[in-house]
């Protein structure tokens, strides 16, 4: 259809087949090293990939950075990212990595709802601030969690720090891909469901992170969401859609900074 190469990130990326099986190698190698401070296949609903991971710091628990895979609502889960811990972990925070539901199975507007039982979960069972980031649809869904119909004031109180990784903020323009057979959106949901467009939101600190080489529709899709939200935005340079999530692992990293001050 008429934007799917827009939105296609693969193709243009050098050696992509290969980034999920290192992903899921690094992850499997994080897992096995945190031993009994991994605490996997928490249930937070009633689906079988309605569960978290947590994985808890050695010491003080200072707070909880809780990350959103992406993969465009579609595929994916947090087993091939739980090596994005090891940056908060360092610094003393716990990592929650929530599963959900997908298209086309379920509506994003579902899948939504189903995180924003996550995030409250995750925080009854934690103490002290909490971070919110996620990757692509991930951030999508990490920008979602500020709407007030779907926090309540007793979370969002808690909540230090936004960080939408190469956010998709605009729905609209994917009911133009051929991804739309499994998304459903009509241009109701995909406006009410577009970060962008949400005023009312509560007030928490907010920086939307993009890789310079991205894709231009992801350029333009973080740009909205700064420009919307009156926001930082963070362009990094000589990062693609792969690896613009990579300083999550880096405790030194200004993302991780960002997340756990």
């Amino acid at each position: 259809m008429e934007l799917d190469d827009a939105y296609a990130n693969g193709a243009y990326i050098d050696g992509a087949a290969a980034y999920p099986v290192r992903w899921a190698e690094a992850a499997a190698t994080l897992r096995q090293s945190l031993g009994k401070r991994a605490v996997l296949d928490q249930p937070y609903g009633e689906s079988e990939r309605q569960t978290y991971d947590l994985f808890r710091p050695a010491g003080t628990t200072k707070g909880t950075v809780i990350f959103l895979h992406g993969g465009y609502w579609r595929m994916f889960d947090p087993k091939s990212f739980s090596h994005l811990a090891a940056g908060p972990l360092a610094r003393g925070w716990a990592v929650a990595m929530p599963s959900y539901d997908l298209c086309p199975d379920v509506r994003i507007c579902q899948i939504t709802r189903q995180i924003a039982q996550a995030v409250q979960a995750i925080a009854a069972q934690t103490e002290g601030p909490i971070s919110i980031t996620g990757h692509s649809a991930g951030g999508h869904l990490a920008a979602r969690m500020l709407d007030r119909t779907l926090m309540p004031a007793t979370i969002a109180g808690r909540l230090t720090h936004i960080l939408p990784i190469s956010p998709l903020s605009d729905l609209r323009p994917l009911r133009r891909t051929v991804m739309n057979a499994d998304f459903h959106l009509l241009e109701s949901e995909a406006t009410a469901e577009s970060p962008m467009l949400m005023h009312d939101r509560h007030d928490v600190p907010v920086t939307v992170w993009v890789g310079a080489d991205e894709r231009p529709a992801f350029l333009d899709q973080a740009r909205w969401l700064a420009n919307a939200w009156s926001s930082d935005l963070v362009i990094a340079p000589d990062t693609h859609h792969f690896n613009v999530i990579d300083p999550l692992a880096d405790p030194d990293s200004d993302m991780v900074r960002r997340l756990t001050s």
